[in-house]
């Protein structure tokens, strides 16, 4: 491209997976694809990241020099608080326009914090319509045949942990299995809370869906650790020299420049759930650092995960699990209580 990136022997910084490396548009991110399960199950739950500690346990990794012996492991943890399901939606298939909404159901009785989210009110202050359609009409849709996909709309209980917010989040999780038997799930968990407990397991692996902190308008030595050239290289030493050729006159877009940094969504994959554990097995004294304590069942995930303390982590089952992560959990024989401050 004829810039200079990094030292001589210094290959360039910056992933360029990501692009364009633009903003969020919201502080948790979508989830499209779900694994294809038999089982009649919800395929994601949600939570906010609490912070970082440290667990001892015995590797039963089958080609790790150090089974069977006790290891210090980082790992992350999310706090997970009951979500209530109060809509069950129902989708159409097309080779021309995909997934589409039919219509759904909703639960006759909503959770004042939804208000909060939801407008239920016109602009001249009349009630809009929230009619539905009723359990028999769904029943006659998905007897039909015409229903390709059942998902339910649930939102979080932010107003139970100790981050100091009240607004919930509003979200779809699809609903894994064949088409009767989703449904009759969805049927027996609207109007309920849904706990985590009932969606993972120990041992398990997971993909993390979480949006980065946000770094602002940066330039292009911070975001792609481009060389800071000497004095007298050229008025501006902070920046790729060279753009690309005169012909064709066009910057090409792996040129290295300024621009947004984080906030951005992304997603890891196959993170393996250690334990699924009381807030009491974890709080460390005094609480989590710009967090405070966990008051809701927490999850330990082994390594880090993406997004600041206090933001919403979307947790779906793996889609391409690893055959090198065992599926049985490991035994835990210590986690650190000690204060991060």
């Amino acid at each position: 491209m004829g810039h200079v990136i990094g030292d001589i022997d210094t290959p360039r910084k910056g992933s360029m997976q990501f692009w364009p490396r633009c903003r969020a548009m919201r502080s948790f991110p979508s989830i499209r694809n779900v694994p294809k399960l038999t089982t009649n199950v919800l395929t994601s739950f949600s939570g906010y990241k609490v912070g970082m500690t440290h667990v001892g346990l015995i590797d039963n990794v089958k080609t790790s020099v150090t089974k069977g012996q006790e290891i210090m492991v980082p790992v992350t943890i999310i706090e997970c608080p009951p979500l209530n399901v109060f809509s069950i939606r129902f989708y159409s298939w097309s080779s021309n326009d995909g997934y589409k909404i039919i219509d759904q159901l909703n639960s006759d009785s909503y959770d004042k914090e939804l208000l909060r989210r939801l407008t239920l009110k016109s602009k001249k202050g009349k009630e809009k319509d929230s009619k539905s359609m009723t359990k028999e009409e769904a029943e006659k849709l998905v007897a039909s045949g015409l229903v390709k996909r059942v998902s339910v709309i649930v939102h979080t209980n932010p107003k139970s942990t100790s981050i100091g917010k009240k607004k919930p989040e509003v979200m779809e999780i699809i609903v894994s299995g064949e088409i009767k038997g989703a449904f009759d799930k969805s049927m027996s968990l609207l109007g309920k809370q849904v706990n985590v407990n009932d969606v993972f397991n120990e041992g398990e692996q997971l993909d993390i869906f979480s949006v980065t902190i946000g770094k602002g308008f940066q330039g292009s030595v911070k975001r792609f650790g481009v060389k800071i050239y000497k004095r007298k290289a050229e008025k501006v030493k902070r920046k790729a020299m060279s753009l690309g050729a005169v012909t064709p006159c066009k910057v090409d877009h792996r040129v290295p420049q300024h621009g947004q940094m984080g906030f951005q969504s992304r997603c890891d994959y196959n993170k393996w759930l250690l334990k699924i554990a009381e807030p009491k097995d974890a709080n460390v004294k005094g609480g989590f650092l710009n967090y405070g304590e966990a008051k809701n069942t927490i999850l330990l995930i082994k390594g880090s995960i993406p997004g600041p303390k206090k933001r919403l982590i979307r947790i779906r089952k793996s889609i391409r699990p690893s055959d090198k992560i065992p599926k049985q959990a490991p035994e835990i024989s210590y986690i650190s209580k000690e204060s991060k401050q």
